[in-house]
């Protein structure tokens, strides 16, 4: 897709390439996802399968070869003017260089989501960086960021604590390439 410095004032500028998933990212993902040590890890074969078959809607990031980002989403059926954000994530070393930002321009400037109007994704209550980074990018293309109850605790079978859904936009047609 394409290759972005990123910078920050404590750490030096890398050249990040973003680009869709391949079938192939799949065990890289679930590596991620556990080396990120905040992401709640799925099976393996749930990277498979969005590695192959939800390719289209989700972003690698790499640096120096190495799978080093992540945004999983897909389009919800009942919703087409939506891209669901699954999971995002970055190794530990690479956060704080303003990369989940670009990480969620890029994947909304994926063909396959580059005309939805709204992001959407569950976010726990305490999971403060995520909720940062939704309003980040609200805030960024001047849209609406909605929360509103979604997954409530009783709703999961485990003590999982309450997921609202935070919805932003709408962003205009052609606001979904990266800045």
């Amino acid at each position: 897709m394409t290759n972005m410095p990123v910078e920050n004032t404590t750490a030096p500028a890398i050249s990040i390439h973003f680009r869709a998933a391949q079938p192939h990212d799949g065990a890289d993902l679930w590596r991620l996802a556990q080396a990120t040590r905040t992401l709640e890890v799925n099976s393996a074969y749930f990277y498979l399968v969005f590695a192959t078959d939800f390719a289209g809607t989700c972003l690698v990031a790499e640096h120096a070869g190495r799978v080093v980002g992540m945004v999983l989403g897909y389009q919800p059926p009942q919703d087409p003017r939506s891209a669901f954000v699954w999971q995002v994530g970055l190794l530990p070393k690479y956060q704080g260089r303003g990369l989940g930002l670009q990480l969620l321009e890029h994947w909304r400037a994926l063909p396959a989501l580059c005309h939805c109007a709204f992001v959407t994704a569950t976010v726990a209550d305490d999971n403060i960086a995520s909720q940062a980074l939704f309003r980040r990018l609200a805030r960024t293309h001047g849209v609406a960021c909605e929360v509103r109850p979604h997954f409530t605790a009783e709703m999961f079978p485990d003590g999982h604590s309450p997921e609202p859904l935070f919805r932003v936009g709408p962003f205009q047609r052609g606001d979904s390439s990266p800045a």
